[in-house]
């Protein structure tokens, strides 16, 4: 069974960077330590835990950021080598039941974050007893090798190989019979999205704007028409197919990046001064995650407002002159568990398949390849836009089932 292993290799590391930084990003997979290979089944670390054959697995941004060397070395100690890549998967379940468990050949979606539960430490830290596994505090601990989730663990596998992976009884969440495997692999994404939507506590009538319209920025907008009740969604979006995809899903207002600073200060009433707005959007999604778009973002947030990091940052520098004296809210926004929705508790994942079910999500994925082909996968990934694709998967189902939806 061939798979994709990601090994530990400064050298490697540093050519990919390289080939990154003078060819653009996902370029660097033909020099980076990504190789194909044999690959057997990684064993179950317990009895609470299922075998899961990916269908399909998606390239993330942090995908693309690792394959290209230019991830943050925040995430050294959370890594272990080597490992199989791939936490956007939508698979069925292989081998014998688990207790409270889905049923063998079940389609199943991912959670990868590898919370206290399936790590075996009990009593759980306080974000996980919370049920907010995003924030758990023993991400290098416990019985598995460190690994922040399934796709960067050693012990775990990933989706992007066909021996396929494991993953704890809490991790895995049924597929309903309405989403194609395409709605579901875009899952994963848009339960990140519902988490910052409800991080950015978007008040009702509220200007937002959002920055990019990758995956992220649009089921950003998909969760936001689903989840609250903004007045006025203003969205940059570079290319053509983000502009359209942006307007279909709810945008009132969608113009190039270079001109969301001005279409907000037009919907504000704003003046400008030392390159900010004197007012400006309630709330600030930015999707991308560079220096530039940080503070694009914190420019055309109002006085007191919120920007929401969506997009995975790595080493930025920007002046936070304006954070300070215009007393911004910058929060970060990472994964999932559980939310307070209109005064209950409910999992991100069972919110996030009414939004990919409500707006038909599966239609961002764009593209899909064999893991052999994966060079030309991560080129196209890190290409996306400009390529008019969203979305840019490896395809692992037998040919009978491709293109059905399940």
């Amino acid at each position: 069974m061939k798979g994709l292993v990601f090994e530990r290799s400064l050298p490697r590391f540093a050519a990919s960077r390289l080939a990154s930084a003078l060819s653009g990003s996902g370029r660097g997979a033909g020099v980076s330590p990504l190789r194909l290979a044999e690959l057997d089944p990684p064993a179950l670390p317990g009895p609470e835990w299922l075998r899961v054959r990916p269908l399909l697995a998606g390239i993330c941004g942090s995908d693309l950021s690792t394959v290209d060397g230019r991830s943050s070395r925040y995430f050294e100690d959370v890594v272990s080598f080597p490992f199989v890549p791939g936490h956007e998967v939508v698979g069925v379940v292989e081998g014998p039941s688990v207790p409270g468990g889905p049923e063998p050949d079940s389609r199943v979606v991912l959670q990868p974050v590898l919370g206290c539960e399936a790590r075996g430490i009990d009593p759980p830290c306080p974000p996980c007893a919370a049920g907010e596994v995003g924030g758990c505090e023993r991400v290098a601990f416990g019985h598995l090798a460190p690994g922040l989730q399934i796709g960067y663990c050693a012990d775990t596998g990933g989706g992007w190989s066909s021996a396929g992976l494991v993953a704890h009884v809490s991790q895995v969440h049924g597929v309903p019979d309405a989403l194609s495997d395409e709605d579901a692999v875009l899952v994963e994404p848009t339960a990140c999205a519902v988490h910052a939507v409800l991080r950015a506590r978007v008040a009702p009538g509220a200007t937002v704007a959002v920055v990019g319209a990758g995956t992220l920025g649009l089921t950003f907008l998909a969760s936001l028409r689903h989840l609250a009740g903004p007045g006025t969604v203003l969205v940059g979006a570079k290319h053509p197919l983000q502009r359209r995809l942006a307007s279909e899903l709810g945008a009132d207002v969608v113009v190039a990046p270079d001109q969301l600073g001005r279409a907000v200060r037009l919907r504000s009433r704003s003046l400008e001064f030392s390159g900010h707005l004197s007012g400006g959007a309630d709330v600030v999604a930015d999707c991308v995650g560079s220096a530039e778009s940080l503070a694009q973002s914190l420019a055309m947030v109002r006085p007191r407002g919120r920007v929401v990091l969506v997009g995975m940052p790595g080493t930025v520098h920007v002046d936070l002159a304006s954070l300070w004296h215009r007393e911004v809210e910058l929060a970060g926004a990472y994964a999932y568990g559980t939310e307070d929705v209109d005064g209950t508790r409910r999992r991100t994942f069972d919110l996030a398949m009414e939004v990919v079910g409500r707006f038909g999500l599966g239609r961002l994925v764009s593209a899909a390849y064999p893991v052999e082909r994966f060079e030309e996968a991560i080129a196209h990934a890190g290409a996306a836009g400009r390529r008019g694709a969203v979305k840019v998967v490896f395809e692992l189902r037998p040919r009978a089932r491709r293109g059905a939806a399940s």
